[in-house]
C-alpha cells in the first residue's frame, strides 16, 4: 500500500495562521424569529461576564420583551451613533466607539441588518468583520432565511422574498455556531402569547410565515446548515492536524449565468452544491457579439449576478464566443476539471422559433456526455416574463437609420430603373440585395429588415408589370418576388450578425490595445511622477471617468498625488472611503459593499506583500459599473501597482548604490585618517620627544636632523590635509579659480622644490622648452596638481630611477607629461586611478597615501577645462605616465568648479 503523507495540508495551516490575532465569532443560529437567539446570546454573555471577561453590548434588540431586557442588566451598553437620513436622526451601532473601547467580547445582534445610508458599511456583518480584524470577540444572531445561498429556497417555502441577506462566507468564518432550536408548536404558542409580534399581527403571521409547515421546513434547513458547518470544521481540523480520512475528489461546479432572472437562483443552487461536495465552483458568463447590444438593465442584471456569485465565493470567468456557445462552455468545463454544469431551464419559445436552431441548453445537454448537467427552474411568474422579453426583439430606435435606409433603397431603385431602360437585364434584384447588404453592415438587423421590405415593394412597384402598381400580372413572378424578399432578409441578417461580430472584436481589440498602450507608457517612464500622470490620464480616457491616485506622505497621511481632471481635495465621505480602502487593502466607496454612499470608488494598488496607494475613479451620475469594466479597471490597477513598484525598486537600488558608495568612502576616509595621517604625526611626536629628552651627546647635527624630520613630516601632513580640503571643496563646488597668466616652467620648478627631499633619491629629467606659451589658470592650484603627481611618482618609483617631465604646445593646448619607472598601473585600473580613495594593490603594489592626490588633480584640471589621463611609460607596460592637457590663452573665466 502507498505510504500515507502524515503532514498537515499547507492550505489548512495557512487558514489557521490567518486566524492569529483575529477575534472569534460565535453565531446563535435560529430557524425563525422568536426562537430565543438574543436571549441565549445574553445568557452566554452573562456567564462570560461572571468569569471576569470584559463584555460590552454594541447593539441588542429586545423588541420590548421583559425577560430579554432583564438579561441586559449588569452589562455595559454602548450608546448608539446617530446618523441623519431623510431629515431625521436614526440610531445605529457606534462602530468607532466600540473599536475605541476594545472590549474582550462585543454583543452585536441581528447580523443581517442593513445599516442606514451614510454609515461606513452597508451591512452590519461588515461591521462585525472589522471588529474581528481588530481582535475583538463577537457574539451575534442570525435567522436561517437571511443566508444568501438559501434566499430563493426560503422564498419558495414561505412565499416571501427576504431582502436582508448575509453572504455564506460570514457563516464560514464563524468559529462556533450554536443552533437555537424550538419545536414549531412551542414557537406558535409564544407567538399567540404576544412574545414575538404585537397582537394585531399575530393572526396574519400564523397564516403566512409562521405556518407549521413553513416552520418545520425552516427548522430542517437550520439543522442542515449547522450540521454542514460542523462537518466542515471537523474536516478543517483533520487537514490541519494531518488526520487521514477519505477526502473528496477535487472536481468543480460550473454555473452558467446570463441576464435571465433565474441566474441568481442558479448561483445560489451552485453554491449549495459546492458546499455539500466541498469543491470549488465557477460562475461563467458568455460574451457574444449580441452582448454589446443588450440594454443597460440586462447588463446590470449580469453584473449583479456575478457580484452575488463572487460574494458567495465563486471564481468568476468570462467566455468570449462568436458562435457555438455550448462548445465554448464545454471547453471551459474540460479545462477546469468541472464535473457538474448548472444551467437554467430554457425559456419558452414561440412556435416559429422551434424550427430554428436548438437552444444553448439543449445543445449542452446533447453534447455534455462527460458531465452531469443540472437544470434549475425559475419562478413561474419570472419565467413567463422572461419568455415575453425573449420573444420580443427590441428594434433599432434611431430614426436616422431608417431615413438612410429609405434613401439607400431609393438610390438602388433609381439605378435599377436606369439600367433597365438602357440595357434591360434579368438580374435587377441584385441592386436591391447590394443595398440591403450595405444597410445591414452599416445599421444592423432591423434597418436591414426594413430595407428588405422596402426593396420588395420598390421592385414590385417600379420594375414589374403593370408598372407603378403593386398588382402582379405575371403569376410566375409571385414566387420570384417572395423568394427575393426571403433572400434579402436572410442576407441582411447574416450581414448584421457579421457587423455585430466585427464590432465585438473591435471592442475587445480596443480594450487589449488600451492595456498594451498603458503598459508601454509606464514602461518608458522612470520617475514616480511620470507613472502617476500616465496612470490617471490613461484611466480617465479609457474608462471615460475622473481618476486620481492617493499615496501616503512622509507622515503617513493619504494625499492626492495626481488627478485627471486635476483634483486637490475630497469630501469627508470620500476621504473616509479612501482611508478604509488603504487600511484594509480592499475596495471601498461607490458601487462597493463598504461606504457605497461615497461618490468615488477607491481600489488599492498592491504588489507582492505591500500596498503603494489608491486609484480612485468617479463615473458621475452612473449607478453601476459593468463586470467587463470592473475587470479592465482591475487590470489597470494591477499594472499601475507594478509600475509604481518598479520605480520604487529603481529608487531603492539607487539609494542602496549611493549608500554603498558612501560607506566605501567612509571606510576609506577612516583608513586614511587612522593610518596615512597618523604616520606623520607619529614621526613628529617621536622627533619632538627626542629633542626634549636629548642630552648633550645628541649634538648640533642630531638636533638639526630631528628638526628637519619634524619639518618634513609636517609638510607631508599639510599636503594630506590640503588634499582633503581640496576634495571637499571640489565635491561641493566651492573651489574658485583665480585665473592669471601662468608660466608652466615656474609651476614645475615650485613643485620640485616642495618635494626636494622626497625626490632626492630619484633622477629628475626636465624637457621643458623655453618658448612654451603661458596658460590662463590658477598658479597655486596647478602647482598642487604637479605636486600630487610627482608625490605619487616618488612613492612608487624605485630609488635611483628616473622621473621625466616633458611639455609641448599643440595649437591652443599645452601638454605636460610626468613619467616614472615604477611597476606601472594595470590596464584595467587606469580608468579608476582618478577616483577618490582608489589605490592600486597590484602593479604599483605598495599601498600608501590617502588615495586622493590624483582625484584632486583631475578635479582641478577639469575645472580649468583640461583633461588628464594615465598610460604606460614603457612598451612592456611598466612605468606610469600621467599626461595633462590644459588650454592656453584667456578663453575661460574664473568661477566655481
Amino acid at each position: 500500500m502507498p505510504a500515507v503523507d502524515a503532514r498537515p495540508e499547507p492550505e489548512a495551516l495557512l487558514a489557521e495562521a490567518r486566524k492569529e490575532g483575529r477575534g472569534r465569532l460565535k453565531i446563535f443560529l435560529g430557524a425563525a424569529p422568536g426562537v430565543g437567539k438574543t436571549y441565549a446570546m445574553l445568557e452566554a454573555a452573562q456567564r462570560r461576564r461572571t468569569d471576569g471577561v470584559d463584555v460590552v453590548v454594541g447593539v441588542v434588540e429586545t423588541h420590548g420583551r421583559s425577560e430579554t431586557e432583564r438579561l441586559v442588566a449588569g452589562l455595559e451598553v454602548l450608546s448608539r451613533a446617530e446618523i441623519a437620513y431623510g431629515g431625521r436622526p436614526l440610531a445605529e451601532m457606534h462602530l468607532d466607539g466600540l473599536l475605541a473601547r476594545r472590549p474582550r467580547l462585543a454583543l452585536v445582534d441581528e447580523l443581517a441588518h442593513t445599516n442606514v445610508p451614510g454609515s461606513r458599511h452597508a451591512k452590519r456583518w461588515q461591521d462585525v468583520e472589522e471588529l474581528l480584524d481588530a481582535g475583538i470577540d463577537v457574539y451575534s444572531t442570525l435567522n436561517i432565511q437571511h443566508l444568501e445561498s438559501l434566499n430563493d429556497v426560503v422564498a419558495r417555502i414561505v412565499r416571501v422574498k427576504v431582502r436582508e441577506t448575509v453572504p455564506d462566507k460570514v457563516l464560514e468564518l464563524a468559529d462556533e455556531i450554536e443552533l437555537i432550536d424550538l419545536p414549531p408548536e412551542e414557537l406558535i404558542e409564544r407567538l399567540r402569547q404576544g412574545k414575538i409580534y404585537v397582537p394585531e399581527q399575530i393572526a396574519r403571521a400564523i397564516q403566512n410565515f409562521f405556518a407549521k409547515g413553513n416552520l418545520t421546513a425552516l427548522r430542517e434547513l437550520a439543522m442542515r446548515v449547522a450540521a454542514d458547518r460542523v462537518d466542515a470544521q471537523m474536516a478543517a481540523h483533520m487537514k490541519s492536524h494531518a488526520i487521514p480520512g477519505p477526502w473528496p475528489a477535487q472536481d468543480r461546479v460550473l454555473v452558467c449565468v446570463n441576464e435571465a432572472p433565474v441566474s441568481k437562483a442558479l448561483v445560489r443552487a451552485a453554491k449549495r452544491m459546492a458546499e455539500r461536495s466541498r469543491t470549488d465552483w465557477i460562475a461563467a458568463s458568455v460574451a457574444t457579439p449580441q452582448s454589446e447590444h443588450l440594454p443597460d438593465a440586462a447588463k446590470d442584471a449580469i453584473a449583479e449576478t456575478l457580484r452575488l456569485a463572487e460574494a458567495l465565493g465563486a471564481e468568476i470567468a468570462t467566455i468570449n464566443a462568436e458562435s457555438h456557445v455550448a462548445d465554448e462552455i464545454l471547453a471551459l468545463a474540460r479545462s477546469r476539471n468541472v464535473s457538474r454544469i448548472v444551467i437554467g431551464r430554457p425559456r419558452p419559445r414561440l412556435f416559429t422559433a422551434r424550427f430554428s436552431r436548438e437552444t444553448v441548453a439543449e445543445e449542452l445537454i446533447r453534447k455534455a456526455g462527460d458531465f452531469e448537467v443540472t437544470i434549475v427552474s425559475a419562478d413561474p411568474g419570472e419565467a413567463r416574463k422572461a419568455a415575453i422579453r425573449g420573444a420580443v426583439l427590441v428594434p433599432e430606435r434611431d430614426p436616422k437609420a431608417y431615413l438612410w435606409t429609405a434613401a439607400t433603397v431609393a438610390a438602388a431603385t433609381a439605378v435599377a430603373i436606369f439600367v433597365n431602360r438602357v440595357f434591360p437585364v434579368e438580374s435587377l434584384s441584385l441592386f436591391f440585395l447590394v443595398a440591403v447588404l450595405g444597410v445591414a453592415a452599416r445599421f444592423g438587423l432591423w434597418p436591414s429588415i426594413f430595407a428588405s421590405g422596402l426593396a420588395f415593394l420598390s421592385y414590385n412597384f417600379f420594375l414589374t408589370e403593370p408598372f407603378f402598381s403593386f398588382e402582379i400580372a405575371n403569376q410566375d413572378l409571385v414566387l420570384t418576388l417572395f423568394l427575393f424578399l426571403l433572400v434579402a432578409i436572410v442576407t441582411g441578417n447574416l450581414a448584421a450578425r457579421l457587423r455585430d461580430q466585427a464590432r465585438a472584436q473591435r471592442a475587445i481589440a480596443k480594450r487589449t490595445a488600451n492595456l498594451f498602450d498603458f503598459s508601454r507608457k509606464v514602461a518608458s517612464v522612470a520617475s514616480l511622477d511620470d507613472v502617476v500622470w500616465a496612470a490617471v490620464t490613461h484611466v480617465a480616457s479609457t474608462m471615460q471617468c475622473s481618476s486620481m491616485i492617493l499615496m501616503p506622505d512622509t507622515s503617513g497621511q493619504l494625499v492626492i498625488v495626481g488627478g485627471m481632471p486635476p483634483e486637490d481635495h475630497l469630501e469627508p465621505r470620500d476621504r473616509g472611503a479612501a482611508e478604509w480602502a488603504w487600511e484594509k487593502r480592499e475596495p471601498a466607496g461607490w458601487s462597493s459593499p463598504t461606504l457605497p454612499s461615497a461618490t468615488w470608488l477607491f481600489l488599492p494598488m498592491k504588489s507582492a506583500d505591500r500596498i503603494h496607494g489608491l486609484l480612485g475613479v468617479q463615473f458621475g451620475t452612473r449607478q453601476y459599473i459593468t463586470t467587463e469594466e470592473r475587470r479592465l479597471l482591475d487590470s489597470l490597477v494591477d499594472q499601475v501597482g507594478l509600475a509604481i513598484e518598479r520605480t520604487k525598486l529603481a529608487s531603492d537600488m539607487e539609494q542602496s548604490r549611493l549608500l554603498a558608495e558612501t560607506e566605501s568612502l567612509r571606510a576609506a576616509l577612516l583608513s586614511s585618517v587612522s593610518h596615512d595621517l597618523r604616520t606623520p604625526l607619529v614621526s613628529i611626536i617621536g622627533a619632538a620627544t627626542s629633542l626634549v629628552d636629548a642630552d648633550e651627546a645628541l649634538g648640533r647635527s642630531g638636533r638639526q636632523a630631528m628638526a628637519e624630520t619634524i619639518r618634513d613630516e609636517g609638510e607631508r601632513l599639510n599636503r594630506y590635509v590640503q588634499n582633503l580640503l581640496d576634495m571637499t571643496r571640489l565635491g561641493y563646488g566651492a573651489l574658485k579659480l583665480a585665473r592669471q597668466p601662468v608660466d608652466l616652467r615656474e609651476v614645475v620648478g615650485r613643485a620640485l622644490r616642495r618635494l626636494e627631499r622626497d625626490l632626492a633619491g630619484h633622477r629628475i629629467v626636465r624637457d621643458l622648452p623655453a618658448g612654451l606659451p603661458e596658460m590662463s589658470g590658477d598658479a597655486v592650484l596647478l602647482e598642487q596638481v604637479v605636486t600630487n603627481i610627482l608625490d605619487n611618482a616618488a612613492k612608487y618609483a624605485p630609488a635611483g630611477s628616473q622621473v621625466t617631465l616633458s611639455a609641448e604646445a599643440a595649437g591652443e593646448h599645452l601638454t605636460l607629461a610626468i613619467a616614472d619607472q615604477g611597476p606601472g598601473i594595470p590596464e584595467g585600473d587606469r580608468g579608476h586611478v582618478f577616483d577618490m580613495f582608489f589605490r592600486v594593490r597590484a602593479g604599483d603594489g605598495r599601498p600608501g597615501g590617502t588615495g586622493l592626490g590624483l582625484a584632486i588633480a583631475k578635479g582641478i584640471v577639469d575645472a580649468h577645462g583640461g583633461s588628464i589621463r594615465a598610460e604606460a611609460a614603457m612598451a612592456d607596460g611598466t612605468g606610469t605616465r600621467i599626461v595633462l592637457t590644459l588650454p592656453t590663452g584667456a578663453g575661460t573665466s574664473g568661477g566655481p568648479a
